[in-house]
């Protein structure tokens, strides 16, 4: 690190939370802890209720060995259903109870001015890993063009950073790139490189770059290879990092493109008008410590390079080496070196692409399961914020939840065997009580993004209208209570195997929409059929009257194989579409960014 680096972090180290202000100076310090005081206080309370209400459900006929487990499963499984049920509800509060959520969510960005000319050095890099370079390019020139009719493309140059070690593939990456080359002439700012290998993964990817041309920018623009932003939406967020010099990351909110596969379609569905005001939720209280997903982002570079390398997990096992799931854990380096990150809570021009079905969206799942549980290694890094700390323990939790929601499964089934004498007659009512309480809770990010949307005409118009959307909430209400016990139950199985050595594979995504044949959806999912068939012929003999409380699970697990071979079928995909069910608001109104993106791959 040179002098000029030095003296920069210590400026910008005691900028932080100097005056009582976050590093950009927008927010309060005192403000923000009592934000996250009220919603550690909403969260322990809730949980405490219902753990209690829990416990003293299971002292009915006595408090057993069994019910010690099953009490510990449930209190696993819920954190992560109250804080989605919280932060969905400020959210909501945010976008409709009368305030400026802008001003109280994400007042950096008031300062960045719409017409304020582009000073900094952007380089806009996309990782690519054995992906379909016509479609990966196709993006690239689109947004490209997009900033060119702008008329802000000058300070921008584009990276290519290829991983791939398909050599066909390799060869069309060239291809692609020498064509682009020659469409704009030798001077156009465009760069592309393919290392012999991936160590470190897209991490690893990354820090190549920034080793190789990071001092020659300001700021980088992460993509995926499925990723893609309109040139308006990439200005926005460069002149907000431009106006907030302490502003390290900023995220944008990323939705999901139009697509013709029926599972992509309705899960980003529900993405889409749940994420808004979960998203404002939790910005509220996270603030200048949050998130960062990885892709779709805008960084400030020098902080970046100087502070956010990862480091080598030592010892053997999928646990171990290199870090899959980097993208929290450069989160909060970068808040510890005195940088804000942000998630811009905010509908704009930011895209991905989801998977077309259950196979290819559970194999991207147990990466990032296995990416998340590497991070009990580095919860205790020096110096983290305790509020990246948690975000770090956030992210854990999400996958030890499916866990402990499959060994509450399994527990529960094996209460048909306690023979003990009970003290009175089935508390039923708080039984039913603690079941609908507990499943409205986990449905409260899509409910409250319902209602937001429908308090709003010109939103629901958005969605094909009314109806449509209501038709369209309905089915993918049904498409989540079938997927969720499918998706964990392959969680756990895969969390077991992480501790005899199981691991994953880092390769390119499926994209496209494809059918998968019964064959092959048999031979993925036959251990979530197996344990369905266990679960429900258990029941039926010991304890038939469970049958109904247990129905949405066993209908997920036994339904699995024609639930994954229908949201695959591109018919059905089709079906939907001609009648308007599931649609997001570019589809029902294609943005002109994505238009020109269509036509570009038109010509691919």
């Amino acid at each position: 690190m040179n002098e000029t680096e030095t003296i920069a972090d210590d400026r910008l180290m005691a900028a932080d939370g100097a005056g009582g202000r976050t590093p950009t100076g927008v927010q309060s310090t005192r403000q923000l802890r009592l934000r996250r005081a009220v919603v550690l206080l909403l969260n322990v309370a809730t949980y405490v209720g219902l753990v209690g209400l829990f416990a003293r459900l299971l002292a009915h006929g006595g408090f057993t060995a069994l019910d010690a487990l099953l009490l510990v499963a449930f209190c696993l499984s819920t954190p992560w259903t109250i804080l989605g049920f919280w932060n969905a509800l400020i959210g909501l509060w945010q976008l409709h109870g009368g305030g400026d959520a802008s001003r109280s969510v994400y007042p950096y960005a008031c300062r960045a001015a719409e017409d304020e000319p582009i000073t900094a050095r952007v380089a806009v890099v996309m990782a690519l890993r054995n992906e379909d370079p016509e479609r990966a390019f196709a993006r690239l020139r689109t947004m490209r063009e997009d900033l060119a009719r702008n008329g802000c493309d000058d300070g921008f140059a584009w990276f290519v950073l290829s991983d791939t070690t398909h050599a066909d593939i390799a060869v069309a990456e060239e291809a692609a790139f020498a064509g682009w080359r020659a469409t704009l002439g030798p001077e156009a700012r465009l760069h592309y490189r393919r290392r012999s290998d991936n160590v470190g993964f897209k991490a690893g990817n990354i820090r190549d770059f920034l080793t190789r041309w990071g001092d020659d920018h300001d700021l980088m623009l992460v993509l995926d290879a499925d990723s893609f932003l309109g040139g308006s939406s990439i200005l926005r967020m460069v002149r907000i990092m431009q106006a907030n010099p302490m502003l390290g990351i900023l995220q944008s909110l990323v939705v999901g493109m139009p697509s013709r596969s029926p599972f992509a379609r309705i899960f980003q569905f529900g993405m889409r008008h749940g994420m808004r005001s979960y998203t404002m939720g939790a910005s509220w209280w996270a603030g200048d410590c949050g998130p960062y997903w990885g892709h779709n982002a805008v960084i400030r570079i020098a902080p970046f390079k100087a502070h956010c390398d990862l480091p080598l997990l030592p010892g053997k096992g999928p646990l171990a080496g290199h870090v899959l799931s980097h993208d929290q854990i450069e989160a909060a380096l970068m808040r510890r070196a005195g940088f804000e990150v942000r998630v811009l809570p905010e509908e704009i021009d930011s895209y991905e692409e989801n998977p077309p079905h259950i196979a290819e969206f559970t194999r991207r799942d147990l990466r990032w399961c296995q990416g998340n549980m590497q991070y009990r290694r580095l919860i205790t890094l020096p110096g983290l914020l305790a509020t990246s700390r948690f975000q770090i323990a956030w992210a854990m939790l999400m996958y030890v939840g499916a866990l402990a929601w499959v060994a509450f499964m399994i527990l529960a089934a094996l209460e048909v065997f306690d023979t003990g004498t009970p003290d009175g007659p089935f508390p039923a009512v708080l039984a039913t009580t603690l079941f609908v309480v507990t499943f409205v809770m986990s449905l409260a990010p899509k409910l409250a993004g319902l209602v937001d949307v429908l308090c709003r005409a010109g939103e629901r118009q958005r969605y094909g209208g009314t109806r449509r959307l209501l038709g369209g909430a309905l089915l993918e209400f049904v498409f989540s209570v079938l997927l969720g016990p499918v998706v964990a139950f392959r969680v756990a199985i895969f969390m077991v195997g992480l501790m005899f050595g199981r691991t994953v594979t880092w390769d390119a995504q499926a994209r496209d929409a494809a059918r998968l044949s019964w064959r092959t959806a048999l031979s993925g999912l036959w251990p979530q059929l197996l344990f369905g068939g266990v679960l429900g012929g258990l029941l039926q003999a010991q304890a038939p009257a469970a049958l109904i409380w247990a129905a949405p699970v066993l209908a997920g697990l036994l339904g699995a194989v024609p639930f994954a071979v229908l949201t695959s079928e591109p018919a059905f995909g089709r079906t939907l579409a001609r009648l308007g069910l599931c649609a997001t608001p570019e589809e029902v109104r294609p943005s002109p960014c994505l238009a020109a993106l269509d036509e570009a791959q038109k010509r691919s």
